[in-house]
């Protein structure tokens, strides 16, 4: 049985490393590439396709943040969940448990009202990281939430 984590002092958030350099080093690419495009495309393109080729740039640049933005902030009061496309708040006694299979891609967070909510900010695919992030806000939910003694 792996030995248990004590909480983190709070406010602490966790967030991915790999997926986020990532997600923002590729939405500087495209927007970077689109300006480029946008200067140096033939001249049969005038200046509301050169726009338009920024502006997608942009647009997939913006998508590209909503996915480097996640995160799992907790303080005293309970946790936010920012995902992708929405944001979560809960506080500690609707916290239930984190659970982070093996092979899962985030963990998921059960909440007294029979929710479950994925927690994008903490990445399955950065192992050791994400199983002591989990262990950490376990640890977390065990102190200050309504999480079943194990």
């Amino acid at each position: 049985m792996p030995e248990p984590v004590p909480p983190p002092a709070l406010p602490v958030t966790w967030r991915p490393r790999r997926p986020r350099i990532v997600a923002y080093g590729f939405a500087a690419l495209i927007v970077l590439g689109a300006v480029v495009m946008a200067v140096f495309i033939a001249e049969p393109f005038k200046l509301p396709d050169r726009v338009a080729i920024v502006a997608f740039g942009c647009a997939v640049a913006f998508v590209l943040h909503l996915l480097g933005r996640v995160r799992v902030e907790a303080d005293e009061e309970g946790i936010t969940i920012v995902n992708a496309v929405r944001t979560h708040r809960y506080t500690w006694p609707e916290i239930l448990e984190v659970t982070l299979l093996v092979g899962d891609p985030w963990p998921k967070i059960d909440f007294s009202d029979g929710r479950t909510i994925s927690a994008m900010g903490i990445q399955g695919s950065e192992k050791s990281r994400a199983r002591r992030s989990t262990a950490e806000l376990e640890a977390l939910i065990r102190e200050r939430g309504e999480a079943r003694e194990r």
